[in-house]
């Protein structure tokens, strides 16, 4: 299936330096993933005013958040294998424009049912963005960069939720949470650059049988190879994606099962921290501007978090990297818990351990989202990441619920919350340590081969889909 032609280009796109070309795709998909946070983001800001407003019960926000979360496993799911199907590239760009005109559309809402509908279709968007964005950048980036470029990449969601956090904070207090919505609309003009600018994965299009395109986009990306001649170019056929049935064959089972676990796990930990800090901030006593301040501050420790995973994902591995900050993260949670919240409580003592459960959660979350697509070959890459992805979706969905109902009930608070948190953390760590494998600095072609013989396997998992 695949010509020597074929895989002298996928060796030397392993092997070449990190040049300017794999910089660029990196900034462009980032700068998508920013605006996807951003999105996310606001509606934790939003709906502190928006409950206020409408006097929703802890339930309706709760739900207003699932919903959300709902839409995103959906445009998750589904996007992983359209983009195995249409390119990595058109799906980036599409994605991104549903969820940037349904955000405007949101600013128009008249009612909580208008809310709900508009933000699953957000949802559709920015669950499709995410692992599309990451499948792309594990594609063009070298071996020994990968994961590295790939925790970069996760990096951008943290800008994206310190817009989010100056919006609510410079935006929404003064202007209301129509304009803040209105603003989430502008990322729509950002197709125009990333359709310009932003090369397809040449390896997908090696696997679909265009390789005069494959040629092109490696050039893009600093790589020179010769014309293939007409008999190689005949003798190759396209491989489309495969279903989530093959995902579950011989090859892969392991890994989706540790996958699926983790990217639940995570998920559920995250969104039912970070979606509903604001609003229990804003319920413990502090006003809307410090609620919002606080969460400011907080979220820039996601920053470090990121770059030192980038760096210890080189040098420790992605299994150790992982593990360490999952066991870190669940340590600061509880403390949170214990601490964070007590009438006693400074400003900086919250703040604190705040800012070491995000820097934790948030570094972590850069190798989950490095180490996902390295564990699928180039057929199943997108179906890999995208399904992973749509799972956690379903945790996302819970996550917030979850806190809604925990915290509207009679004896429980945000101890028993946060604590919840810490043991699913302490669980998806067991999970990784047990179930996962360590990818530093080998190909894509050569952890592929290791279970599913590269083209052999593929063509049988296909045909048990």
């Amino acid at each position: 299936m695949d010509s020597s032609w074929s895989r002298d280009l996928e060796g030397r796109l392993d092997a070449q330096p990190l040049g300017a070309g794999h910089r660029r795709v990196t900034l462009l998909s980032g700068l998508g993933w920013m605006f996807d946070a951003m999105d996310i983001g606001l509606l934790s800001f939003v709906l502190v005013a928006l409950a206020r407003e409408w006097e929703l019960t802890q339930g309706q926000v709760g739900l207003a958040i699932s919903v959300s979360l709902f839409g995103m496993f959906v445009g998750a799911a589904a996007s992983g294998s359209l983009a195995d199907r249409y390119g990595r590239k058109p799906l980036l760009m599409a994605t991104l424009l549903v969820y940037s005109v349904a955000t405007g559309l949101t600013a128009l809402a008249w009612g909580f049912g208008a809310l709900l509908v508009l933000r699953f279709v957000t949802g559709l968007g920015l669950g499709g963005e995410l692992p599309v964005a990451s499948t792309l950048v594990a594609e063009v980036s070298p071996a020994r960069s990968r994961g590295r470029m790939i925790v970069l990449l996760e990096s951008f969601w943290a800008y994206g939720w310190i817009l989010a956090a100056l919006i609510g904070y410079l935006v929404i207090p003064e202007f209301g949470w129509r304009v803040a919505f209105a603003i989430g609309a502008l990322p729509a003009l950002y197709v125009l650059v990333l359709r310009r600018g932003l090369p397809e994965s040449p390896r997908y299009l090696l696997r679909r049988g265009r390789h005069a395109e494959a040629r092109e986009a490696a050039r893009r990306l600093g790589v020179e190879v010769e014309e293939p001649d007409i008999g190689t170019a005949q003798g190759t056929s396209p491989v489309s994606g495969v279903g989530i049935r093959a995902l579950w064959t011989a090859p892969y089972a392991r890994r989706t099962a540790m996958l699926w676990v983790l990217w639940f796990g995570m998920v559920f930990s995250y969104y039912g921290i970070f979606t509903w800090l604001p609003q229990i901030l804003a319920t413990s006593g502090y006003s809307l501007v410090r609620s919002f301040e606080y969460v400011l501050l907080i979220t820039l420790a996601q920053i470090p978090g990121y770059f030192s995973a980038a760096y210890l994902v080189e040098k420790w591995g992605r299994k150790a990297t992982l593990v360490s900050y999952l066991l870190c993260c669940a340590a600061a949670t509880l403390v949170f818990g214990l601490r964070g919240f007590g009438a006693e409580t400074s400003g900086a003592e919250l703040v604190l351990w705040g800012s070491l459960v995000s820097f934790f959660n948030l570094g972590a979350w850069g190798v989950v989202y490095g180490y996902t697509p390295e564990l699928y070959p180039t057929a199943a890459r997108g179906s890999g990441a995208g399904w992973a992805a749509g799972i956690g979706r379903i945790g996302g969905i819970a996550g917030p619920y979850a806190v809604g109902l925990m915290l509207g009930a009679p004896g429980l608070g945000t101890l028993a919350v946060f604590s919840m948190f810490a043991a699913v953390l302490l669980v998806i760590a067991a999970n990784v340590w047990l179930l996962g494998e360590e990818t530093r600095g080998r190909t894509l072609d050569e952890i592929s081969e290791r279970t599913a013989r590269h083209a052999g396997d593929i063509r049988k998992a296909q045909a048990t889909s």
